[in-house]
C-alpha cells in the first residue's frame, strides 16, 4: 500500500507546487481551532455540569480519539507524498476513490459548514454591543447582521489575497488568542469562589455525561485542520506530524489546566449558566470577547483555507458528475495553484448556511462526519500495521493498538452522543458511496482490495500457524474434519463432478486443495504454462467449487506429483487426511489399475481415500443419497456417514434424503439391528429411522440388490472392497454398473461419531 520513495526530483517538484509553507501554519490552524469558540463559550458549562473529575474524563475520552488520530495521520503522511486534499488524499489513496470519495464529500461539507458556524460564533462574540446598537439606531441586534458580512469578507479575502494572506492572519489572530488565555489564567477567583478544588462539585440536576461530552467534544477535533494545507507545504512529511501532534498535545494540556482554573475560580452555578464566565475571571475582562472573536475568526479562516482544497482534490479525482464540474472545480490559479472556483463554490455553501441562522441539525451531522473521518484514519493505520506490507514504510510510527482504540472509540462515541444522527450520517455516506459509481473516477476500489488482501494474508498466516500447533496437540477422533487434496490432469476437458464434490465437502466443514497436474520437468516453459493456466483454474473452480484452494503442479510423472501433493500441508497449514480420485464409468482397465495403484500409495501414508466413479448423468437432481453398509464396510461406516452428513448440510443438497441400507444375514438378530440404529441416533446422523432399511442378502446376491434399490439414486456411497486393493482388479470398481455416480470410501483414520 505504500508508495515508492520520493526521489530528489519528485521532492523538488512537490515543493515547487503551492505556497511552500512550513510547519507553523499546520500548527496554527490546528491549535487555533482547538482553543476556539467551545473553549470560550462552553467549557465552563462542562465543568459545572460534569464536575472537575467529569471534565477531566471528557478530556481523556475525547483524546482517546484525537491522539490516536493525530498519530495515525502523522504515520500515514510519512509513508507517501501527500498532495492537495489533506485527509481526503490520505484516505482515498488507502481505501480507494469510491470509499475515499464518500468520506471526502462528508469531510468537505464538515469543513465548509464549519466556516458558517465560526461566523455565527463570531457574531455571538459581539452580542455584548447589542444594547449600544439599539440605543444608537433603534435596530434590534440580529447575529446575521455580523455573520453574513463576515462570511462574505472572508471569502473575498481568500479570492483576492489567497492562502498566503490567510496564513499571515493566523499569526496575528493566534497571538491575540494566546494573550487572552494568559490573561484568563492570571485572573483572580470570583468573590463567591473559595479557591479550593472539589473534584466532585457540580450543579444540581446536571445534564448527562454524554450530552455534555457531545457539546464539548468538537473543541478537540481541530487538530487535523492544518492537514488540508498539504498541497501547499514544502515538506508535508515533516510538517504534518510535527504541527498536528504539537497542536493536539498542547491543546490537551491547556484544557486540563482550564479544569483546575474554572473549578477554583468560580462557583459551579455560574460556570453552568454564564457563557462568558471567563471574562469575569480574567485580569482584563474585555480580552475574552476579543479572544473569542479572534478564535472564531482564526477557525473560520482555517476552515476556509482547507475546504476549497478538499473540494479541488475531489474534483481532480473526477468524483463529480458531469465531467465539466470536475474540470471547473479542479482548476488552480497561478503558481500557487489557488482553488478559486472551489472557493466560490464553498462560499455559496457557507453563505447559505449562515443565512439560515439555525444550523443545529447540520452541526450534529457534521460532528458525526468528523468522527467517521477520524475513524477511517485510525482504521487505515491499524490495517496497514496488521497487514505487514513491506511497502508500508512510514518514517514516523504509531502503535497498532492505539489506532485500534481510536477507531473503536470513534464508532462507540458516535452512537453514545446521538444514535439517530450516527445512523443518519452513515446512511448519508452510504448514499455518497453509491453515487460515486456514476462518476468518471469512482469506478474502482483496487486500493481497498489490496489493503484487505494484505490483512487477509496476515490473518491467514497467523491462523495457519495456530491451527498447525493445535493439530499437533489435539488429535481426538471426534474432531475429524476433511482436509482433501486431489490431483487431476483433465481439469478443463474431463468431468467437473470431482470438482463439485470437493466443493460440497469442503465448503463449510473442511479444507480442499485442488491441483491441476502438468506433466513435465519444471523449467521456464512449464512454469510459464502453469502461470497461464492458473487464472483459468481459479475462474473454473470459483464457479464449480467456491471455497476450494486451487494450484498447479508440474512434475515428471503422476506418481511423483502425488508424492509431492500428499506431503504438502493443506491450505490451512493442517495435514491432508483424505485424497480424492476419480474415473469415468466407461474408463478402460489401464486407467482403473493406475487409479488403484495411486489409492494404495495414498493409503501407505495414512490417508483416507475417496474414489468417485462418475457418469454422464452427474449428480442429477441431488435429492437422494444412498449409503450401503455391507459386511466389509465396518471401519468405513463412520466416514461414509460423515460424508452424507456434510453433503446434506450444503444448500445444493438441502432437499436430499439420506437412505441407509444395512445388509444382514439370515441369522442376524433384531438386537444387533437395533444396536446399529442406536449408534446412528447417538451420532446425530441425518438419517430418519424410517430411512434405515435392513436388507437380507443371500450369498452372491448383493450386486443385484444394490442395483435394484439404488439405480435412481443421485449418489451411492459404498465401502471399497478389500479385494480391490489386494488384487488390483478393475472389476472391483466396475461393480454395480447400473448405478449413477458412486463414491467408494476407504478410511484409514479412526473417526468417532458420538
Amino acid at each position: 500500500m505504500g508508495e515508492h520513495s520520493e526521489t530528489p526530483e519528485e521532492g523538488d517538484a512537490a515543493a515547487s507546487r503551492g505556497h511552500g509553507f512550513g510547519t507553523a501554519p499546520v500548527f496554527l490552524a490546528g491549535i487555533s481551532t482547538i482553543l476556539g469558540a467551545v473553549m470560550f463559550l462552553r467549557f465552563g458549562y462542562a465543568v459545572g455540569h460534569a464536575g472537575p473529575l467529569g471534565a477531566v474524563a471528557i478530556i481523556v475520552i475525547g483524546h482517546l480519539v484525537t491522539i490516536p488520530t493525530a498519530l495515525a495521520l502523522s504515520e500515514i503522511a510519512t509513508n507517501r507524498r501527500v498532495e492537495g486534499g489533506g485527509e481526503y488524499f490520505i484516505i482515498s489513496r488507502s481505501f480507494g476513490l469510491r470509499i475515499g470519495g464518500a468520506i471526502g464529500v462528508a469531510l468537505y461539507l464538515s469543513q465548509a459548514i464549519s466556516v458558517a458556524f465560526y461566523c455565527i460564533a463570531f457574531a455571538e462574540a459581539v452580542r455584548p454591543l447589542a444594547p449600544y446598537l439599539l440605543a444608537a439606531t433603534g435596530v434590534a441586534f440580529d447575529a446575521r447582521m455580523v455573520s453574513v458580512p463576515l462570511a462574505v469578507g472572508l471569502v473575498a479575502l481568500m479570492l483576492t489575497k489567497g492562502a498566503a494572506m490567510g496564513v499571515r492572519a493566523l499569526y496575528v489572530v493566534f497571538a491575540i488568542l494566546a494573550l487572552s488565555v494568559v490573561l484568563f489564567f492570571a485572573g483572580s477567583p470570583m468573590e463567591r469562589a473559595d479557591g479550593e478544588l472539589d473534584w466532585f462539585a457540580r450543579v444540581q440536576s446536571p445534564d448527562g455525561f454524554f450530552l455534555t461530552f457531545a457539546i464539548v467534544f468538537p473543541a478537540f477535533t481541530g487538530m487535523t485542520q492544518g492537514v488540508g494545507l498539504s498541497g501547499d507545504l514544502a515538506k508535508p512529511r515533516v510538517s504534518i506530524p510535527l504541527g498536528t501532534i504539537a497542536a493536539t498535545v498542547i491543546g490537551m494540556l491547556v484544557y486540563l489546566a482550564l479544569v483546575w482554573k474554572f473549578a477554583t475560580s468560580a462557583p459551579v452555578e455560574v460556570l453552568a449558566n454564564d457563557q462568558l464566565v471567563m471574562s469575569r475571571i480574567a485580569v482584563w475582562g474585555p480580552i475574552i470577547p476579543i479572544g473569542l472573536a479572534c478564535a472564531t475568526l482564526s477557525s473560520a479562516i482555517g476552515s476556509l483555507l482547507v475546504a476549497p482544497r478538499t473540494l479541488q482534490a475531489l474534483a481532480r479525482d473526477r468524483l463529480f458528475y458531469p465531467g465539466a464540474a470536475n474540470r471547473a472545480l479542479g482548476t488552480g490559479v497561478g503558481e500557487e495553484d489557488e482553488p478559486r472556483v472551489a472557493t466560490v463554490a464553498t462560499a455559496v455553501v457557507v453563505i447559505a448556511v449562515v443565512g439560515l441562522g439555525d444550523v443545529d441539525f447540520v452541526a450534529r451531522i457534521i460532528s458525526m462526519f468528523f468522527m467517521v473521518t477520524y475513524g477511517a484514519l485510525c482504521t487505515i493505520s491499524f490495517l496497514e500495521h496488521f497487514g505487514g506490507n513491506p511497502s508500508y514504510r512510514p518514517t514516523f510510527r504509531t502503535k497498532w493498538w492505539l489506532s485500534a482504540i481510536g477507531a473503536g472509540m470513534c464508532l462507540f462515541l458516535m452512537f453514545q452522543m446521538d444514535p439517530v444522527y450516527a445512523i443518519a450520517s452513515l446512511c448519508a455516506m452510504g448514499a455518497f458511496y453509491w453515487l460515486t459509481r456514476f462518476t468518471p473516477g469512482g469506478d474502482t476500489d483496487q486500493n481497498l482490495i489490496s489493503l484487505f488482501r494484505a490483512v487477509m494474508a496476515q490473518l491467514t498466516r497467523r491462523l495457519h500457524i495456530q491451527l498447525q500447533r493445535g493439530q499437533a496437540q489435539n488429535r481426538e477422533p471426534s474432531d475429524w474434519r476433511p482436509s482433501i487434496v486431489t490431483l487431476r490432469p483433465d481439469t478443463f476437458t474431463g468431468s467437473h463432478d470431482p470438482i463439485r464434490l470437493m466443493g460440497w465437502l469442503c465448503s463449510r466443514h473442511g479444507f480442499g486443495t485442488y491441483l491441476h497436474y502438468i506433466e513435465g520437468r519444471l523449467d521456464a516453459e512449464t512454469h510459464q504454462q502453469s502461470a497461464k493456466i492458473r487464472p483459468r483454474l481459479v475462474e473454473l473452480c470459483g464457479q464449480e467449487s467456491p471455497g476450494v484452494f486451487v494450484e498447479t503442479m508440474v512434475s515428471p510423472s503422476r506418481r511423483t506429483a502425488m508424492a509431492q501433493a500428499m506431503q504438502v500441508p493443506g491450505v490451512t497449514g493442517t495435514d491432508t487426511n483424505t485424497v480424492l480420485f476419480d474415473f469415468a464409468r466407461d474408463a478402460d482397465d489401464a486407467t482403473i489399475v493406475a487409479t488403484l495403484s495411486e489409492v494404495e500409495f495414498a493409503m501407505v501414508t495414512g490417508k483416507s481415500v475417496l474414489v468417485l466413479r462418475h457418469t454422464d448423468r452427474g449428480f442429477a437432481e441431488r435429492e437422494s443419497i444412498h449409503v450401503w453398509v455391507t459386511d466389509h464396510a465396518g471401519p468405513n461406516v463412520a466416514l461414509m456417514m460423515l460424508i452424507a452428513f456434510i453433503l446434506v448440510g450444503h444448500r445444493d443438497w438441502r432437499h436430499a434424503d439420506v437412505v441407509l441400507f444395512v445388509t444382514v444375514r439370515p441369522d442376524s438378530t433384531p438386537e444387533a439391528n437395533a444396536e446399529i440404529v442406536d449408534e446412528l441416533t447417538e451420532g446425530r446422523m441425518p438419517v430418519r429411522r424410517q430411512n434405515i432399511r435392513f436388507i437380507g442378502v443371500e450369498e452372491g446376491a448383493l450386486e443385484a440388490r444394490v442395483e435394484a434399490k439404488s439405480a435412481s439414486a443421485d449418489l451411492v456411497i459404498l465401502a471399497m472392497s478389500p479385494g480391490a486393493l489386494e488384487d488390483a482388479e478393475p472389476s472391483a470398481l466396475r461393480s454395480h454398473p447400473g448405478l449413477g455416480n458412486v463414491l467408494f470410501v476407504q478410511a484409514t483414520q479412526r473417526i468417532d461419531l458420538a
